[in-house]
């Protein structure tokens, strides 16, 4: 049997981690700043859509972030540290041996699951559980990713859509 790996990696971790505890935030441009509220280290989807730049210097943007209604947050690092457990401790349950590589990403063999091909090569049932397990523990968006070793992945996305925007490379 050639070797299977995932890597899962949650999509803009701190922006995620921050709306499960402040649904107002879910749908709304969102930033997180470095400590002592420097620069922008982690964008929402609808930031990045307005063209906010990882990096960008917070005083440099407030009059962007105010016309646009950025809601523009300080780091909360034990709030990411708490959920990357969360996540790395329900992907446990869900395959025997794994690797946690940063705080959003995370290497799954899956050697040792039965695997039903999906039509895109992917091994269906533990994609699914996968998701719906972290879900229900983390209760925020993800993607994962399958591959024959840990650094050549093809794109597994919940939709068509999601499969297109999703390169797996960076």
């Amino acid at each position: 049997m050639t070797p299977r790996f995932a890597l899962v990696d949650c999509n803009n971790f701190y922006c995620s981690c921050e709306r499960v505890f402040a649904p107002r935030l879910i749908g709304v441009p969102v930033v997180i700043l470095s400590n002592n509220d420097g620069c922008v280290i982690a964008r929402s989807e609808e930031a990045k859509r307005l063209g906010i730049k990882m990096g960008a210097p917070a005083f440099k943007n407030e009059a962007m972030f105010r016309r646009n209604g950025v809601q523009v947050l300080s780091s909360n690092y034990a709030l990411y540290g708490d959920m990357s457990a969360r996540v790395i401790n329900t992907l446990r349950t869900v395959v025997q041996h794994m690797e946690a590589y940063s705080i959003d990403e995370a290497f799954l063999s899956l050697e040792d699951r039965q695997c039903i091909a999906s039509s895109s090569g992917a091994p269906a049932n533990q994609r699914a559980s996968a998701r719906k397990s972290v879900e229900r523990s983390a209760r925020f968006a993800r993607k994962s990713c399958i591959g024959r070793t840990r650094s050549s992945s093809a794109g597994i996305a919940a939709s068509a859509r999601e499969r297109r925007l999703s390169a797996c490379a960076g």
